[in-house]
């Protein structure tokens, strides 16, 4: 906080505190900013022509299709749009995958609200039986 000096001929120890706020430091940064970006900035663009060759670089694959098990109320599973069994859901889920690692693939789990808790840890329990051990829960997003 700064302070004034009482002007006049007050008490030479008295000093009045003076609540003003100095913003010239402020603006002269500010100013000083400016100019540098407004330097840089034709710098940082590329004025020279170049005539470039085309890129000749295999094209990526496509991520691959997420699998997700869906638990109905009832209990009815479904991977995808398929309906499935607790028995048959490794081997469908493995050949829905085809040749990836399902060690290294996660299953997302989408489950009724209303699903009784042991129905949902037999469907974690078959996964992890089948080598599927990386499992993400869905939930709805109410933002």
């Amino acid at each position: 906080m700064a302070a004034k000096l009482s002007g006049g001929g007050g008490d030479r120890f008295n000093v009045e505190q003076n609540s003003d706020i100095n913003v010239t430091p402020f603006v002269d940064v500010m100013l000083v900013l400016l100019i540098i970006f407004m330097v840089a900035a034709p710098l940082a663009s590329v004025s020279i022509e170049v005539n470039l060759p085309a890129a000749v670089a295999k094209a990526t694959p496509n991520p691959p299709k997420p699998v997700y098990i869906s638990i109905k109320s009832t209990g009815q599973l479904y991977i995808g749009d398929n309906e499935t069994s607790l028995d048959e859901m490794g081997q469908d889920i493995v050949k829905g995958m085809g040749r990836r690692d399902p060690s290294k693939e996660r299953i997302f789990i989408r489950a009724d609200e209303k699903v009784r808790y042991g129905a949902f840890m037999e469907v974690m329990n078959t996964l992890q039986d089948n080598g599927f051990y990386s499992v993400a829960l869905v939930g709805r997003d109410d933002s």
